[in-house]
Parts: C-alpha cells; structure tokens; sequence
C-alpha cells in the first residue's frame, strides 16, 4: 500500500514524498523583489517536508496574457537565470520544484480588469476562435470587454515556441519539471474545450485536432529543453451551465480520453480537474468571502479594478450565487482523477478540497474504505483515485504545513484524524483581484496557528 511518505518519480525527477503544494498566484511579478517574495512563499512548504512545489501561473510572453495582477513573467532569460536562487534553496531542503507555465487567452487582465484596459488600449486578447455568443452578450451588455486577436495558424505555432522557450530558461534556472497550466479557462483549456474551438484547421474540429496544441508544446518543450519532467492539467467542463446556455463543453469521459492521448503524445503525469467554461468558484469552492469583500481598505482597489462601485456590487453579488452553485466538496475531482488513473500508466495528481491526512490515505489506496467517504467496516484496502495529493489554498492558512501531515523523522504518523486549519471561506483569495498578495485573512484560523506555531508543531528536524 502506498503512503503519502513514499517516494514517486515523475518523468525521470524522483519526488521525495506525495504531498504538494499545488499552484496559486504568488503576486511576485517582475520587480526587483519577484525572486525574494517568490522564496518567502514557497521555501517554508518545501522547509516543512513538502515533496514537490508547484510556483503559480507563470506567462510565456512579455506582454499580455496575465489573468491576475502580480503574476510573473518568463519569457526574460535574464529574469529567469535569477530564479536559481529559489529553485536552489527548495533543493537545500530536499524538494522538487515546477514551474507552471500559461496566457490567459481570453480570460487576461484585459478583458475584466478596467484600471488595465485603459493603460494598454491597444492589447487585444489572444483568442483560439471568435468568442462564444455567451461572452460576445457580456461584452455587450458591458460586464466585459472583448476585443481578441484570433490566432492564425502561423501564430499558434509561435505560441507554443513560447511556451517551448520559458521552459528551456526554467530548466537552466534549476526547475525540475514544467506543469501546464491546462484548465482555469487558459489558452490551453480554450484549445482543448469544444466551447472555445470552432477553429477550421489543423488545431480545431475533431477531439483530436483540439488537442494538437498541447502536441505542438510538448514538442517544442522537448526540443528546446530536453526530457525535463512535463505535466498539465486536464479539464473536464462538468460544472458549466447545461444546455441550452452551454451546448458544447468537455464531458467527464472527455477528459479522460485527452488523459489518455496525452500520455501517448509523450505528457510524463496528468492533474485531473472539474472546471467550468469560465473563471469561477469552481476551482475554489467554499463559501462567499465576506470579510474580503466588507474590507473597506481594499474597497477602492476593488472599484479600481472592476470599473466603479456599481460594477463591484455585481460582481460580489455573482461572487454569492457562485457561493451557493459550488458548495464545498470533499476531495471533488476524486472519481475523475480515479478514472484516469485506471487508463493511463504515468501519475495522476489530484487537488480541490482535499482537506484530511486520512482522505489522503484513501486518495492513495493506504486505507480502508471504497470511496472518498470511508467504506462500510474499512477492512479493504480503497481503490488508489490517484499517485500523488496537492492543495492550494490551506498553504496560504499554513505555510509550513508539510510538517504537520507528513511523518516527522524518526516519528510516528501523524493521527489520521488531522484536518488543515483552512476554513474554505475564499478570503484569500478576492483580494488578489487587486494585487494583494494571497494570504489568510481569517482571524480565527491565524489564531490557531499561532497556538500551534508556539506549540512547535511547524518545526522538524533537518536530515
């Protein structure tokens, strides 16, 4: 039986243990302080033990394609020589580090965010084909604001050159693997999505023409950078809205089968994730985010951002439906990512709401229980769903995390009853619409862990 302690290896980079830190905005971007932030937020999950840090969405070219504020670039080999330092310190500690690379596509600063729109009048969305009709009536009726540039054949391959390049410069910087970003409603989501891609040459139509573009980048990666480890995200767009108001989206056993060509096209591990047509709670599921939005500080970034107060209001009070449409879901992708993993050989990763040591253990085959919510007497061993367990947002409540669920050296595991401190209350994550950086914000879950930090629970011991 497998134990989150065991080591795996993914395309050649052995891992030292299964737990991850999976990718979230960082706020880092490009400044004389990008490589310092970028190493106060991750090198305290690799120093608790954390086997492999997945660093946030990272954008192939110099301008456009940025989803969020503060996202970094890498498309600068100078800039990127200067991650070393990072990737050097995560090695100090025994972990991997990825990089994730992405461009936003349609869904980039420049189509939600007003304060940028007016800065960079002249930047257009990259878009795989015309905007849907839904997003066309957003636009009109001023929620949005699309004016893409649809990509011709020749620029599409230029793209996946850039996606090529960055990882060339991220694995001479030290990166010990690449992770597309491939779902989010990033330009590789919109490539793959049938909701997106009405495109009529060789990157559209069939199933298998939408998946030509993550062909191209393997090999482009695998030219300029060699068998550095490589592995996406894998949409399934089970959450959209159904028919009429979304008629053509990815279904679960879609997913699955862009899983499978993935890993004949050379892909060394996949991440499963049930993820909407459109950026929303799907990924983040928990509850509406009070206190972020009540912040009478960030009040006027928000108005900043999305064009005014009236502006603001509409989005808080879609920011509650969404609240509502995706309630927490214990370990969410669970089924897809078992599903995948009973088709392909490499390893499956899953993430979203994995939130207990003892899940874990079910997630990895380790325990008993057929399902995610335990089985009947727990005498049989649980169908592995998946190679490898990550979270995002506990990591902002705990950065130090990994020493609280991982076997401490020369200890005891830890009780199987032991649950993150993170609430999935979302306040983490509406103030990065301005910039801020993605913290907790929680008093009751910072008072915790204070108490455990006084504790000494966050500390282990260097091997």
């Amino acid at each position: 039986m497998t134990t989150l302690e065991d080591p795996l290896e993914i395309g050649g980079c052995e891992v030292p243990n299964r737990l991850y830190r999976a990718p979230v905005l960082e706020c880092a971007g490009n400044g004389p302080d990008a490589v310092e932030t970028l190493i106060d937020d991750l090198e305290p999950a690799a120093e608790s033990g954390v086997g492999l840090l997945c660093q946030g969405a990272t954008i192939v070219r110099g301008d456009g394609g940025c989803a969020a504020p503060g996202m970094t670039r890498v498309h600068d080999p100078e800039f990127v020589a200067q991650l070393s330092r990072l990737t050097d310190r995560i090695h100090e500690h025994g972990s991997r580090i990825f990089v994730q690379l992405e461009h936003g596509g349609l869904r980039s600063m420049e189509t939600w965010h007003a304060e940028y729109r007016e800065e960079h009048p002249d930047l257009e969305q990259l878009a795989v084909s015309k905007p849907p009709w839904q997003l066309r009536l957003l636009d009109r009726l001023g929620f949005l604001a699309y004016d893409p540039h649809v990509l011709s054949t020749e620029e599409v391959y230029e793209l996946a050159a850039d996606f090529g390049r960055s990882a060339a410069y991220a694995a001479a910087a030290g990166y010990d693997g690449i992770h597309l970003s491939g779902a989010n409603m990033g330009i590789v989501q919109q490539f793959l999505s049938p909701f997106y891609n009405r495109r009529d040459d060789e990157f559209g139509g069939s199933p298998e023409a939408r998946l030509e573009f993550l062909a191209l980048v393997h090999d482009e990666i695998r030219e300029r950078a060699g068998d550095i480890p490589l592995m996406t995200k894998v949409p399934a767009e089970t959450p959209a809205p159904p028919s009429p108001v979304v008629r053509r989206k990815l279904s679960l056993e879609d997913g699955i089968e862009i899983a499978r060509r993935l890993e004949r096209i050379g892909y060394d591990a996949v991440v499963p994730v049930q993820t909407s047509v459109v950026w929303d709670m799907s990924i983040v599921r928990g509850e509406y985010p009070e206190r972020a939005w009540g912040n009478e500080q960030l009040r006027e970034e928000y108005d900043v951002a999305f064009g005014g107060a009236p502006r603001r209001r509409l989005v808080a009070a879609a920011n509650r439906v969404q609240s509502l449409q995706y309630d927490f879901d214990s370990a969410w992708n669970a089924d897809f990512c078992r599903r995948v993993r009973d088709r392909v050989s490499i390893p499956v990763l899953a993430e979203g709401g994995i939130r207990e040591r003892a899940e874990m253990d079910r997630l990895l085959g380790s325990s008993g229980g057929g399902d995610e919510g335990g089985g009947d007497d727990g005498a049989t061993a649980a169908a592995p769903a998946c190679d490898m367990v990550g979270m995002a947002r506990p990591f902002y409540a705990e950065p130090r995390l990994g020493a609280r669920l991982l076997e401490a050296d020369g200890g005891s595991r830890p009780d199987g009853d032991l649950r993150v401190l993170c609430e999935n209350c979302n306040n983490c994550t509406v103030p990065q619409v301005t910039g801020a950086p993605g913290i907790c914000r929680t008093p009751s879950v910072l008072r915790k862990r204070g108490e455990l930090e006084r504790e000494g629970v966050y500390e282990r011991s260097e091997s």
